[in-house]
Parts: C-alpha cells; structure tokens; sequence
C-alpha cells in the first residue's frame, strides 16, 4: 500500500478513493442486513433499499481491483515502496 504521506499521482488517488468506497459501502450493507435480521421494518420500500449497498460494494469491489492492477502494472508490479525502502525506515525508526 502507498505511504498517505507520499504524493500521489491520479491514479494512485483513484485506487485510494474507490477502496475507500468499497470500504464504506460495505461497512453500509453490513448495517442494513443487521437492521433488517434484528428489527425488519415494515416499510414498503425497505425491500427494495437494503441489497442496495451490496449491489454497490460489488462495483466498487471490481473498480477497486481494477485499478489497483493498473496501477500495479504501471509501477512494474511492484509497490511505489521498495523492500529496501522499508528496511530503511524500519531502521531508522529503530
């Protein structure tokens, strides 16, 4: 994963922003099928609104994977951080 702190190009902030999302909606499909096992609302329309975040973290599922491979596959298929990079923090924080 890329360091936040370390500039990004756009598509780097693309694959941020559609795991973010993935992350979200998830986080919102697992609220909605809790509320519809623990207290099924009787509204009408609840039927329809609560597969509705699933539907989403599926897309954003594959956009997030999408990306995340083209952007892997610009950078050589390695992570913008080297194994050397790392190494060299880790020692420096040590």
């Amino acid at each position: 994963m890329t360091d936040p702190d370390r500039p990004a190009g756009h598509l780097a902030l693309a694959v941020r922003w559609a795991g973010r999302l993935l992350c979200w909606s998830l986080a919102a499909a697992w609220s909605a099928a809790a509320v519809d096992l623990t207290v099924p609302p009787q509204a009408g329309w609840w039927d329809t609104l609560w597969p509705l975040p699933w539907f989403l973290t599926c897309a954003c599922a594959v956009a997030w994977a999408a990306l995340r491979a083209r952007e892997k596959s610009r950078a050589g298929g390695h992570d913008p951080q080297t194994e050397m990079d790392v190494r060299a923090d880790w020692d420096q924080a040590a």
